[in-house]
């Protein structure tokens, strides 16, 4: 294989990822680091990558603070009980006190953002949600990205970090390779910013086949935020924290507008409230402190969205599916039908697509809701990702070791999905964690905290070896194909995927087992996870750079599912019901799990170390 080697010497900062927390880091590190080199690798094209690819109908994280609306604490607390109490409420706070002025720069650089024709504000679509005419959105904040780095290296599919060879658990670079042409490409860095995505089609998705692309996050998002810092042997937190959404069925079109902007509602399919039957039940699992509805009614806290999901699932359970969303009354007003539309066709064009193919016309019929299979993300409505410092100054001493969103790896800081711990940052949020990280490393680099980096020809030619063995392994063994793409001497990319999906639907608390799990059901999948683990590194051939790129999405994704189980496994309750069950220990138990998770995956060894951290709550409750 001759591919050309491509080395990028002497980066100040390098930025993996080019979403909205990666477009972030590279703005803000050229106004800190007006003398740094600024680098971006992104594993497709940074005009059109990440979540908001598509466009959003809304920025779901503004504070209005200047309006009067919102503060930051008032944010915290909204995430706090949303997660069940389990946030980083100082990486929280210096979030919310700092996304307000990132939406504002969006406005400046050509954003359309709606407003109130009778205030003047921003048009609001829930508390914490602004509309947007978002169809171009990340072309937009991407523009400003391009003109701050020296450099954009698009269709990079990062796989490794190179770590420093003159001092421990100091990071050196990355390599990967083209997409397109399959050069090897490798940058020594000083600093690097993981701005990647979490991690969608770990778990199998309801939509097989020739949907199988049609899943709720980014299908492209191959958990390389996690397995690149897992790989590093950065401590991770609340990996067991996965997400499971309320959507449109099939199409997975998002229900937020609908509840939040055309105050719609949700019947089962009798034509019945069902949500408040199950809050008794419910309430004696979680205790009162999470779910009371009458407190919930009197202040307007949002009841927490997994117990939510909990009635939803139950429901259909007991025989009294499907669950619709009533749009009947809010579309016989045109502006509202209007609105119910462009929705859809301003984000998730497949929900309108596929109603019109299906003969739903929501203003006639009430459309079927589902919940999708979980997914396992931080910038969301959950908190995964890499144990990341705080702020100086209001983070506890446990959260601060030097460098604000620097991981427990020096030199190496998280944005967006890659920091555990910090819910409902959504794209504003997480372009906010890109700023505010790169900030953090140009300090560390002006601090003279990355001098004397060494990597050597060996560790890269060591990567390099690693990275193309897959082909390797395709050219050798191919001739071996006993039918269609059957080889006893190897697996494919789409062969070890169908595999991971399943064990982690089956074992680790997917649609097909209504979200449940246990001790005994875990251990099996890690058995069978770690036979997976084994195949991928001594038998996955790729037969084209194609494959390549879907054999390190896959080895990315083993070691995100990886860091599942063991938190799943290590979090003796059920915390988040709704969003997975522990069938073997259903309460929440606050005595002993008022904590965050913390793992560490050993990169020599890949054995796991798990601890609890003490979770602070740094924000009091709002006396209103």
């Amino acid at each position: 294989m001759a591919y050309d080697t491509i080395v990028e010497d002497n980066i100040d900062v390098l930025v993996v990822g080019a979403g909205l927390g990666g477009t972030g880091a590279a703005f803000e590190a050229r106004y800190w680091g007006k003398d740094k080199k600024i680098v971006i690798a992104e594993k497709a094209n940074i005009d059109r990558s990440g979540a908001v690819a598509q466009g959003l109908y809304a920025i779901n994280c503004y504070m209005g603070t200047r309006f009067g609306e919102n503060n930051p604490e008032d944010h915290v607390r909204y995430a706090r009980i949303d997660l069940m109490g389990m946030v980083r409420e100082d990486l929280l706070f210096d979030m919310a006190r700092h996304v307000d002025s990132a939406v504002h720069q969006f406005e400046e650089w050509g954003l359309p953002l709606m407003r109130n024709p009778k205030t003047g504000t921003y048009q609001r679509e829930g508390r914490w949600q602004i509309m947007i005419h978002g169809e171009s959105y990340k072309p937009i904040v991407a523009e400003a990205a391009k003109k701050s780095a020296d450099k954009v290296f698009n269709r990079i599919c990062v796989t490794h970090l190179l770590m420093d060879e003159s001092k421990p658990n100091r990071v050196g670079g990355a390599v990967g390779f083209n997409v397109r042409t399959g050069n090897y490409h490798v940058f020594k860095s000083k600093t690097v910013i993981v701005a990647a995505g979490g991690a969608s089609n770990i778990y199998k998705p309801r939509s097989v086949g020739e949907g199988a692309g049609r899943v709720w996050y980014a299908p492209w998002s191959s958990g390389s935020a996690y397995g690149l810092l897992i790989q590093a042997g950065a401590k991770m937190t609340q990996m067991e924290n996965r997400i499971v959404l309320a959507r449109f069925k099939d199409g997975y079109g998002p229900v937020g507008a609908y509840f939040l902007h055309l105050k719609t509602y949700t019947q089962n399919g009798a034509g019945e409230e069902y949500e408040s039957n199950w809050f008794p039940a419910l309430q004696e699992m979680v205790g009162k402190e999470y779910l009371d509805p009458e407190v919930s009614h009197r202040t307007h806290r949002p009841i927490p969205t997994c117990l939510r999901n909990h009635a939803f699932i139950n429901e259909v359970a007991a025989g009294r599916g499907p669950i619709r969303m009533v749009t009947m009354e809010a579309f016989q007003d045109p502006h509202l039908e209007e609105i119910g539309w462009h929705n859809f066709l301003g984000m998730t064009v497949g929900q309108a697509v596929l109603w019109a193919a299906t003969d739903v016309d929501p203003k006639y019929e009430n459309p079927e809701l589902t919940t999708s299979e979980p997914y396992v993300m931080g910038s969301h409505a959950t908190g995964c990702g890499a144990w990341c410092s705080g702020p100086e100054d209001i983070s506890p001493p446990e959260y601060f070791w030097g460098y604000n969103r620097m991981t427990s790896v020096e030199g190496l800081f998280g944005a967006g999905d890659a920091v555990g711990g910090t819910p409902h940052a959504f794209s504003s949020g997480s372009f906010t964690e890109g700023r505010l990280a790169a900030k953090a490393a140009c300090q560390y680099i002006d601090d003279g905290k990355a001098t004397g980096i060494v990597v050597s020809e060996s560790q890269i030619n060591k990567r390099r070896e690693e990275i193309y063995k897959p082909m390797e392994t395709y050219r050798v063994y191919r001739n071996a194909i006993t039918a269609g793409s059957v080889n006893p001497h190897y697996i494919n990319p789409r062969q070890g995927l169908d595999r991971l999906q399943k064990l982690m639907d089956e074992y680790c608390g997917g649609v097909t087992v209504q979200y449940m799990t246990n001790d005994y059901l875990l251990e099996i999948g890690l058995k069978k996870l770690a036979i997976l683990n084994e195949d991928w590194e001594n038998g996955i051939a790729a037969e084209n750079i194609h494959e390549l790129l879907r054999a390190w999405e896959l080895k990315h994704r083993i070691l995100t599912s990886e860091s599942v189980f063991h938190h799943t496994l290590f979090r003796e309750e059920t915390r988040w019901p709704g969003y997975y069950y522990r069938g073997d220990k259903m309460k929440l138990d606050d005595e002993n799990w008022h904590v965050l998770t913390v793992s560490r995956r050993d990169p020599e060894t890949g054995e796991y170390t798990m601890e609890k951290a003490p979770l602070y709550h740094i924000i009091g409750e709002d006396e209103g």
